[in-house]
């Protein structure tokens, strides 16, 4: 099980280090789907904690609650009008529509992320921290994000 969270946290950094090359490109949809990405690969770990599947690992934890705090921050620069169509978004139109709510909301995410790595400490505080965090990200789904079939 070590291996397996060494490896989503390997393999969280190595997405942020793709949405940076996607950002050297250009392409601001491929940019934010990388940052989303990276979000959403790196709580694989931290979910299958909570879930007991995985040992906890607070190390891996903090990991991923700096990948959140960077993608979410970044993700404020990542959704410009230009970008409402093409390249297989799942961005819905409601983000540009009430775009200071979802720019609040990113805020939120990031700062939460930021608070959180002071607050957890160990497997209690992650318990009770991270799953919060969760919801947080869930939320924006539900709202911003349209249903892959």
């Amino acid at each position: 099980m070590g291996f397996r969270i060494k490896a989503a946290g390997a393999l969280a950094l190595a997405l942020i280090i793709g949405a940076g090359a996607a950002w050297a490109q250009g392409d601001v949809i491929s940019q934010r789907k990388a940052a989303m990405k990276a979000i959403g690969d790196g709580n694989r770990a931290p979910a299958a904690m909570l879930r007991g599947e995985a040992p906890f690992n607070l190390s891996t934890v903090q990991a991923q609650l700096k990948v959140i705090e960077a993608s979410a921050t970044s993700a404020l620069k990542l959704f410009p009008d230009n970008s409402k169509t093409g390249g297989d978004t799942a961005a819905l139109p409601k983000i540009w529509e009430t775009k200071a709510d979802f720019d609040g909301k990113m805020r939120k995410f990031a700062d939460d992320a930021k608070s959180a790595q002071v607050k957890i400490t160990d497997e209690a505080s992650f318990k009770q921290e991270f799953p919060a965090l969760l919801k947080t990200c869930g939320g924006c789904h539900t709202d911003y994000r349209a249903r892959r079939s």
